[in-house]
């Protein structure tokens, strides 16, 4: 409702969420099934980090080469952007509807093209497809979800996409380990996430185009007949009244319900501010590393000293599970709390587990097992050649031998304990078969170490931190606080930084660590979490419970925002305030 901050907004809005299951369906049923973008989203992130460990098995090259990992990670971050770009033109011009319907079906047939591809490059091109998709879907999902949504529960209705983001990441780990047995088992990882694509697919042929933007485009007796079954009785006239003067100013100040560009966009002072706020949060979002752990949690366990693929990705589920549980709690508390609140408590925890996370892999690389000349001798005619004909050989130890390169080298634990002097030899499936057998385990992206389990307990710190404010807020903020007429523009923009900043992210990541060092890469990360709590505290304002229309007024009136723990004011007097 227009006018003022409910004042029960912050008691009751998840409690009202919940009550739509009997008393509004409807509202409901948009929500989910505009959310399936995000589930889509969530499905893409975390199957690759499984379905990887398995390609690397299938196809060598790809295991020889980081570059190629990273790509096969990559290109559909690089499809994403793309995707984002033009979506944002495209939701404008479309509408959000026909958008979503055009992401399912890039992305079902990416699904399908990586599930049959033969080598490397067609996995890549089905990756590209699969982005396309999943970066319309990222920005149009919470933008639709918002538009149908009563303004004191918006915020937990978007939550709803993020959630359904986490959903995805957990539902790709629980995939990943049912086919890891499975003949063909990253085919079936990749192929099974054409599943939700088409069920989106056939769902939003069912459900209406957004009311908001069905008035922007002139079509009001369409849009008033779907804000008749969002809104209660006693509320949709008032808000169809301010909706019609929200398009009415626009077009009186424009000239025309249609023109746009980008010089109008940065001339106005509502979307500049609502801009800087919205991409710097996105920017940050993948900086402070979010989604290093996502795509490659298995490989970071593995790093930490677990050896084993399933064992890997039994750990991974557990992150993608606290992942999924931050959102559920980001839907009670993003009403509540405020979305300036709850990042600040998010990033200020993300720091703290960042500092964990890179103490921990710095005990992990300075102290690994040494490696022994007996139980090296023990093989025959295997051992790695960079050990053999090194001259300080007796100083070398489980990482010296991760690194050596001239062939690639593995570690072979002590078959009495794994934390006791082992055999450097070189690495293949015939050798890592011969260490097995003397139940011995076999290492060849991270050692055996005494501190694995806290960098679990680090991992997990910073998903239960990261999920309810830093995971979910940016998408929301992007998906409110934009004029109508530059919402689709403005959420692209968005959402193609968010995509530019993840690509580079995930391109970078193994090389950074292979140049670093794990220790610091997590602390890079954790520096620039600092720079994201200042950015917060200083530019982001204050949305909670403010209409849609409201949130323009409030930017129009003050650039700066340092006091989030005060209780918010009614939008007449934030859009006073300096």
């Amino acid at each position: 409702m227009e006018g003022g901050i409910d004042t029960s907004t912050d008691t009751s809005a998840f409690k009202e969420c919940l009550s739509l299951t009997w008393r509004n369906p409807y509202v409901l049923r948009l929500a989910f099934s505009a959310g399936i973008g995000g589930l889509l989203f969530g499905y893409d992130t975390g199957v690759i980090s499984g379905a990887l460990l398995y390609i690397r098995d299938d196809f060598k090259s790809v295991d020889r080469k980081t570059v190629l990992q990273e790509s096969i990670v990559s290109m559909a971050v690089a499809g994403a952007i793309i995707g984002a770009a033009v979506g944002g033109w495209m939701n404008d011009r479309f509408g959000r509807r026909r958008v979503l319907l055009i992401a399912d079906f890039l992305f079902f047939v990416g699904a399908v093209i990586m599930a049959s591809a033969p080598g490397a490059a067609l996995l890549i091109v089905g990756r590209i497809f699969v982005g396309l998709g999943v970066g319309m879907a990222s920005m149009t999902s919470p933008l639709y979800i918002s538009e149908a949504s009563p303004a004191k529960i918006r915020g937990a209705l978007v939550s709803t996409n993020g959630f359904l983001i986490t959903g995805g990441q957990f539902l790709s780990y629980l995939i990943n380990l049912a086919f890891t047995k499975a003949p063909g088992t990253w085919r079936w990882m990749v192929g099974v996430a054409g599943f939700p694509a088409l069920l989106q697919f056939i769902l939003m042929l069912l459900l209406p185009e957004s009311p908001r933007w069905l008035y922007r485009k002139g079509r009001e007796e369409a849009a008033k007949v779907i804000l008749r079954k969002i809104y209660p009785a006693h509320e949709v006239e008032q808000e169809i009244q301010d909706l019609k003067e929200s398009v009415e100013a626009e077009i009186k100040e424009e000239g025309s319900s249609e023109k746009m560009n980008i010089i109008k966009l940065l001339k106005t002072k509502a979307v500049r501010r609502g801009l800087t706020a919205g991409v710097g949060l996105q920017v940050f979002q993948q900086f402070v590393g979010i989604n290093t752990v996502m795509y490659y949690s298995p490989t970071i366990v593995q790093l930490a000293g677990f050896a084993s693929n399933r064992t890997a990705l039994l750990l991974s589920l557990v992150t993608a599970g606290l992942n999924a549980f931050g959102s559920i709690v980001s839907i009670y508390f993003i009403d509540r709390t405020g979305r300036k609140k709850l990042l600040i408590i998010s990033l200020t925890g993300v720091v703290v587990s960042l500092g964990v996370l890179s103490g921990v892999f710095h005990e992990t690389t300075t102290h690994s097992p040494m490696v022994s000349r007996v139980e090296t001798s023990h093989f025959s005619n295997i051992t790695c050649p960079d050990y053999s004909s090194a001259l300080n050989s007796g100083a070398w130890d489980c990482m010296t031998c991760l690194k050596a390169s001239s062939p690639d080298c593995g570690f072979c634990s002590s078959p009495t304990n794994k934390l006791m002097p082992g055999a450097c030899l070189i690495s293949n499936d015939t050798v890592k078969d011969m260490c097995h057998k003397e139940t011995r385990l076999w290492y060849t992206r991270g050692c055996p170490s005494k501190y694995g389990w806290l960098a679990l307990i680090g991992l997990a710190l910073y998903i239960i931190f990261f999920s309810p404010g830093m995971g979910s807020v940016p998408w929301i903020m992007n998906s409110e606080i934009y004029p109508l007429r530059f919402r689709g523009l403005c959420g692209g923009i968005a959402a193609t930084a968010n995509w530019i900043s993840n690509l580079i992210v995930a391109q970078s990541f193994l090389s950074l660590k292979e140049a670093i060092g794990t220790s610091w890469t997590f602390l890079i990360f954790g520096v620039i979490s600092v720079m994201a709590l200042l950015f917060v505290i200083i530019y982001v304002p204050e949305t909670k419970g403010l209409p849609i229309e409201e949130i323009e007024k409030m930017l129009e009136g003050r650039a700066l925002h340092y006091k989030f723990w005060e209780k918010g004011n009614k939008p007449h007097e934030k859009s006073q305030a300096t």
